[in-house]
């Protein structure tokens, strides 16, 4: 049967695609930021996955608010990347696998998720900056990708006790694919940050610590923060981190922190990341 060894969990700040795609990660602004995923590079390259499910917020590039989908699972064979406005970022097409997002799909909707089934979707920076930190620039992926999107833009988000039991959804539908898999799952997004209005810039290094601390050794307590929270405290797009929760709710409650790192800032946003191994 497939198994989910690994959750990573990362920011996905459009600027520091931009960094990478211009050549500037070796700045003094940038450098700092990209140290901290180097044991990430090495630890992948170790690890192999098969298949990521990457657990994503659109950004306005495959949905609008013509249509807003709470959770949205691309179940094609390929996705371009996204033109944000600016041209698409240079990076490769992501491969899917449609056998296991369907496989996906069937399980968590009859576990009485409700999902949407994407079959053409392109896919932004929310997707492609964790893949180019995790992997780099190759000229082609190293495994399939399926995108699993979540509304966090437009009111109402799903609540973490939501996405929190989802993910353990995900997890029952992953083990039970007959087929031998190395899969892991991203939860991607955050860390406490606000666009706009007078609290524009907003980080909150307290809330970020312990949201961290929190992932490893209390998971269950920390999917039942209420939206509220996260606005006041991590700011209005910190409700990102809600993402997360999916991922973690797809590991095993004792999975072990292999890698940690926060770092502020990165444009106006904190950059946290964590990968947790499930136990052998």
């Amino acid at each position: 049967m497939a198994r989910i060894t690994a959750g990573v969990f990362t920011s996905h700040v459009p600027a520091i695609g931009a960094a990478i795609d211009n050549g500037r990660t070796d700045e003094p602004y940038w450098q700092p930021v990209f140290a901290g995923y180097e044991f990430s590079k090495r630890w992948i390259a170790q690890s192999k996955p098969d298949v990521i499910l990457l657990v994503y917020n659109d950004h306005a590039s495959a949905f609008s608010l013509e249509m807003i989908p709470t959770f949205a699972i691309g179940c094609a064979e390929r996705f371009a990347p996204a033109d944000e406005g600016w041209g698409p970022r240079r990076v490769p097409e992501v491969i899917g696998h449609p056998e296991l997002a369907w496989h996906i799909a069937q399980s968590v909707i009859l576990d009485e998720f409700d999902l949407t089934i994407i079959n053409r979707m392109d896919v932004d920076h929310g997707l492609t900056v964790p893949m180019s930190l995790m992997f780099g620039q190759p000229d082609a992926w190293p495994c399939r990708v399926i995108p699993f999107a979540v509304n966090v833009v437009q009111y109402p988000p799903p609540t973490g006790n939501r996405c929190y039991q989802l993910g353990r959804a995900i997890r029952r539908a992953i083990e039970s694919f007959d087929e031998d898999l190395n899969v892991q799952v991203w939860g991607t997004g955050g860390m406490s940050h606000q666009l706009q209005g007078p609290r524009a810039g907003l980080i909150n290094k307290v809330f970020d610590a312990e949201f961290l601390d929190r992932m490893v050794s209390d998971p269950d307590a920390l999917a039942k923060i209420p939206h509220i929270d996260y606005v006041r405290d991590a700011g209005s797009e910190g409700i990102e981190l809600v993402m997360w929760l999916i991922a973690r709710g797809a590991l095993a409650r004792d999975a072990r922190q292999v890698h940690r790192f926060y770092h502020v800032p990165a444009s106006n946003t904190a950059v946290g990341h964590l990968i947790l191994e499930n136990p052998r």
